[in-house]
């Protein structure tokens, strides 16, 4: 009887060993196929500049720019987020329009994982099975067109949830201790330097969050402040990351680093205000995969009728979350519903908000959402018997992701352009922004098309995602202008060009482009 007995645990471990391999495998099995699927969903859309441009500048970092000394940046560096993302798969793959794809679908692979994760919370066996797979099935199958282009093509803030989200992780799984602060201070300030996004997502409602329960402590309970500890001490990481935020993108500039573009942001008028409520709606939607506007009725607009569950869950989970922020003690679904809905009343109530697309600068919507639903639904659905609607809802989605999977890639028209330039033996010209990176990384780095502005009877050396090497007549020779669709900030035209340069030697007209090419260094000629 005493053997057996003592030999009971062992046998008992290993079928949870088992067990937790088996979970293990098939959670990594999980994953890849998703990174698959969001690698071929993404080639659905054409890389832009914008994400041509971020590749630039870590393919410069991986050749030793470390600092990116030179570079003009936008108003978001992404830094210390997708940046270095980029230097690891281009060190694999090199500098192509691959990288951008491959990127992209690493990163909200990642979103989803973390987002199911932390939507499990403490919750284990069926429940917590329950609570990954409602998180994850609202991620599960962003919308073709605007959903994948601000989901799966640029960094646009989207890579920026990742460090919150992992920060939230730690602090919902580990005990109150005091190094606790320092990792969750230490990972804000990393992602602040990257995303001032980072203040409104997390800075401001950890600190919001803590305030307001250390003073409910204090004051309502009657307990002294030394209880408080734990949530003074993730208020004072919260200010603390602010402040480290900005000595070491001070320190980066003081040792001849990149440079942001200061774009400030107003408060909306009240015209506008009304005129683009609508837009901040439908940018909502298009986030949720859910945007309907504009489709014909029928099984086209299927998908994103389909998408509308997944809104109404995430809204009545913020609904849920609001009415119970004051005596709630769990801090994470504190936390995310501050985080909503202080990210869209921002976003409301700003400039930011122009057409659709600006649903990028509400990413963090999405997978926040997402967690509240399953954090704070799970229990309500499974006892309203409602899990195999849920179920099926769940399949639609993967029938939607199915279908999304099947579709051709999108053909990229300045690959064209550069597979032209190439063959002619081009290697330095200027184009408009949106032209410009974009054909540097088609062509794979082997044709450098800078960007420049139009404007007062000149051309301008572009100051936004640009290297000051570019426009450097003693090291390169651009003998070319690229014409392209008309744009803010564009080429006006090809007798604009001719006025500010001269007559072309030759006008060549390819993919919808034109080109005009000269017999004299451009560069030396711009404003």
């Amino acid at each position: 009887m005493g053997t057996a007995t003592l030999a009971q645990p062992g046998v008992l471990a290993r079928p949870r060993a088992h067990r937790r391999v088996a979970v293990l495998a098939a959670a990594v099995a999980t994953g890849l196929i998703l990174f698959v699927c969001y690698w071929r969903l993404s080639w659905t859309a054409v890389v832009n500049s914008d994400s041509a441009s971020n590749a630039l500048q870590a393919w410069d970092m991986l050749h030793g720019n470390l600092l990116l000394h030179g570079w003009n940046l936008s108003d978001v560096s992404f830094y210390t987020t997708e940046l270095p993302e980029y230097m690891l798969v281009e060190a694999v793959l090199g500098l192509s329009s691959d990288v951008v794809h491959v990127a992209a679908a690493a990163t909200y692979t990642l979103l989803v994982v973390l987002a199911a994760l932390l939507a499990k919370g403490s919750a284990t066996g069926r429940a917590g099975l329950i609570r990954a797979g409602i998180a994850g099935g609202i991620m599960l199958a962003p919308q073709i067109g605007d959903g994948t282009y601000t989901l799966l093509l640029s960094p646009d803030h989207v890579g920026t949830v990742v460090p919150v989200l992992v920060a939230w992780l730690i602090l919902d799984r580990a005990r109150p201790r005091w190094y606790v602060p320092v990792v969750i201070g230490a990972l804000l300030a990393w992602a602040l330097v990257a995303d001032t996004l980072i203040l409104s997502i997390a800075i401001l409602p950890l600190l919001l969050v803590c305030a307001i329960r250390a003073y409910q402590g204090v004051a309502q309970q009657r307990q002294p402040w030394s209880s408080q500890w734990y949530m003074l001490s993730l208020a004072a990481a919260a200010l603390a990351a602010v402040a480290a935020a900005a000595l070491l993108a001070g320190a980066l500039r003081a040792a001849g680093g990149y440079r942001v573009v200061s774009v400030g942001v107003d408060f909306a008028g009240p015209a506008m205000l009304a005129s683009h409520t609508w837009v901040w709606v439908e940018t909502i939607l298009a986030l949720f995969g859910a945007d309907f506007f504009g489709q014909r009725l029928g099984l086209a607009a299927g998908p994103a009728l389909l998408h509308l569950a997944g809104v109404g869950l995430a809204a009545w989970a913020v609904g849920a979350g609001a009415r119970r922020f004051a005596r709630d003690r769990d801090l994470v679904p504190a936390l995310l519903v501050a985080a909503v809905l202080i990210n869209l009343a921002a976003f409301l109530l700003s400039t930011r908000l122009v057409n659709v697309l600006s649903a990028r600068e509400i990413a963090p919507v999405l997978p926040f959402g997402a967690v509240l639903a399953a954090r704070l639904l799970s229990a309500r659905l499974a006892a309203a018997r409602l899990l195999p609607l849920l179920l099926v809802v769940l399949l639609g989605y993967l029938a939607v992701l199915g279908g999304e999977v099947a579709r051709p890639a999108a053909r990229a028209p300045d690959q064209q352009l550069a597979d032209w330039l190439v063959a002619r033996h081009f290697r330095d010209g200027l184009a408009a922004y949106w032209e410009a990176s974009a054909t540097t990384l088609s062509s794979r780095g082997r044709v450098q098309v800078s960007p420049v502005c139009a404007g007062g009877g000149r051309f301008h050396r572009g100051t936004w995602e640009s290297q000051a090497s570019w426009y450097a007549p003693t090291r390169r020779y651009a003998n070319f202008i690229v014409i392209g669709q008309p744009a803010a900030c564009d080429l006006g035209s090809a007798a604009q060009a001719e006025r500010a340069f001269g007559r072309p030697a030759r006008a060549y007209h390819v993919a919808g482009y034109t080109v005009l090419v000269w017999r004299q260094n451009l560069l030396g000629r711009l404003g």
